[in-house]
């Protein structure tokens, strides 16, 4: 599948990723289906959970980056149609004070992908894709789980403005937890991040993000107090 590519106008993704929602449908079906539904509604319907108004970073915007990000990884993926749709699904259900938030987007994915005529091992890869941001560690052997953490976790390799507007956005979105606990929430987060061998899996993601990352993480942890 040809990725689409980034139109001119940035300030409202939504008509690019109605687009890029169609296509993909086509090529996840894999063959004609005359009765399978339009798939148009499904993606009104995502796109309205990804507009409420909980949320500050988890937004229209952070689907379209996501799905611009497994374009510049798509030579890495196995199944790039998978990959997309589980970006789409990733955080359709978010909400900042539940912690099932992953296992209820894999189960959307699960009931509408069926209705739409993707075949069951596609719509269980999907699902399984969409589990597996809960921890973003994907194994050596799953390039499409590789691709799909990546593109989810470049957000962190933003210029200085981009990560602070990020960083902010999260904290709008827990908004309802007091400083200090957020503090040290958000400290441990950052520390375990930063601790890990590698945040990026894919070649390509590394060379391009990892040292910026890095770099941010550790600014804003020593912002938070280092702890």
């Amino acid at each position: 599948m040809t990725p689409v590519s980034r139109t001119a106008d940035t300030t409202d993704p939504t008509p690019e990723l109605r687009q890029r929602w169609t296509l993909t449908i086509a090529e996840a079906r894999g063959r004609r289906h005359p009765t399978a539904p339009d798939p148009a509604p499904y993606a009104d319907n995502l796109l309205s959970r990804w507009s409420e108004p909980q949320r500050r970073y988890h937004t229209v915007e952070h689907l379209a980056a996501v799905l611009h990000r497994i374009d510049e990884l798509a030579e890495h993926a196995d199944d790039l149609a998978v990959v997309q749709l589980a970006a789409w699904f990733h955080d359709a259900v978010y909400r900042p004070d539940r912690s099932e938030n992953e296992e209820r987007s894999a189960a959307l994915a699960e009931r509408a992908l069926p209705e739409l005529g993707v075949g069951a091992a596609r719509t269980a890869e999907v699902a399984r894709l969409v589990r597996l941001t809960a921890t973003h560690d994907p194994a050596p052997d799953d390039p499409d789980g590789e691709v799909l953490c990546d593109a989810d976790l470049a957000v962190l390799a933003g210029s200085p403005d981009r990560y602070a507007a990020y960083a902010a956005a999260v904290r709008e979105e827990y908004s309802f937890v007091p400083d200090a606990d957020f503090t040290a929430g958000r400290s441990a987060v950052l520390a375990q991040l930063l601790a890990l061998p590698r945040l990026f899996r894919t070649p390509r993601g590394y060379d391009l993000w990892e040292h910026t990352a890095r770099r941010n993480l550790a600014t804003e942890l020593d912002l938070l107090g280092g702890a």
